[in-house]
């Protein structure tokens, strides 16, 4: 009887302690990533600029709110906001407060797929044929019927009231003690919202630093932001993989970047330019698959030094 049922009975008691460590401790295990990029005119002060990503607030999450607030600590020079701040139709109140300590800085924001639709039931090995067949969201998959409509401009006028800059297809600039950082944002590639058209060109030359913002780093708007000479591109969306495996990584992006730049600092060549790339592995999940495995919930406190 042991030896029959030993090794089966072993490995669902594996998979339940991983399924409870990882829905019961690491889905709330919140960290603070710290890099360092040189992306600024030489001689400058450092800017240290806070991303946060892929909230994904519910309801009743105390300890994600609390976490949020206690982050206005760092004194950051701005805030960056990449999208898909909601997973709940309910949760734009709970969402403002847990932020507004961070809008008494300055910032910009995109949105995400999740902040204008409601997430529903997915099987996950959804995401595993998705790789293999190259469709991600609206990017060769057919519309989701029956699709629930956030309240997102509530959420929009939220962070308009507090000053930040709405950055869906369009141009901003931020004045930071006197450094004027421009930047460059788009809607969400994951549904097909963004228009790289509307703002092509490029940095304008009279700023002190020029970034690109999105939701998902698409390869096409990776192309299109490095081509246009953005030294820096921030962007969140792949959870850093959710579910990944010890020693060896995500196993999907959920778009159509590589595994190995799936999360944190790497870097994007096109057209024989290259910048640097910054993906958040985002402090949330969707609420119908709570859990993270091997990469725990963040925000990112980047400082931009000058360059060599």
């Amino acid at each position: 009887m042991r030896a029959r049922y030993g090794v089966p009975l072993g490995i669902t008691a594996v998979a339940t302690a991983g399924l409870l460590y990882s829905a019961g401790f690491e889905v709330r295990s919140f960290r603070l990533r710290r890099v360092t990029v040189p992306v600024l005119p030489p001689g400058m002060r450092p800017l240290r600029v806070l991303q946060v990503s892929d909230i994904h607030m519910v309801g009743g999450q105390r300890k994600k709110q609390r976490w949020l607030r206690s982050l206005a600590g760092l004194r950051p020079d701005f805030v960056i906001n990449t999208g898909d701040n909601l997973s709940d139709p309910e949760g734009v109140p709970e969402t403002l407060d847990a932020l507004g300590p961070l809008m008494e800085f300055p910032g910009a924001y995109v949105f995400g797929s999740n902040d204008y639709y409601g997430p529903k039931p997915r099987n996950p090995a959804r995401y595993l044929l998705e790789k293999t067949s190259g469709r991600h969201g609206l990017n060769g998959n057919k519309p989701v019927a029956g699709a629930i409509h956030n309240p997102w401009e509530e959420l929009r006028d939220g962070f308009d009231a507090a000053g930040w800059l709405n950055l869906t297809n369009t141009r901003g600039t931020l004045k930071v003690e006197g450094v004027s950082v421009e930047l460059t944002g788009l809607d969400d590639p994951h549904i097909k919202r963004d228009r790289y058209a509307k703002v092509a060109g490029g940095p304008s030359g009279t700023a002190d630093l020029s970034l690109g913002v999105v939701h998902a780093p698409y390869l096409r708007v990776l192309d299109a932001f490095t081509a246009d000479g953005y030294p820096l591109i921030l962007a969140g969306h792949t959870h850093g993989g959710q579910l990944c495996v010890p020693f060896y990584g995500a196993l999907v992006t959920n778009c159509d970047i590589d595994t190995d730049r799936v999360k944190g600092l790497s870097s994007h060549t096109a057209e024989g330019r290259t910048s640097y790339l910054h993906v958040s592995a985002g402090c949330g999940t969707n609420r119908y698959t709570p859990v993270r495995f091997a990469c725990p919930p963040e925000a990112t406190l980047l400082t931009l030094v000058g360059r060599e």
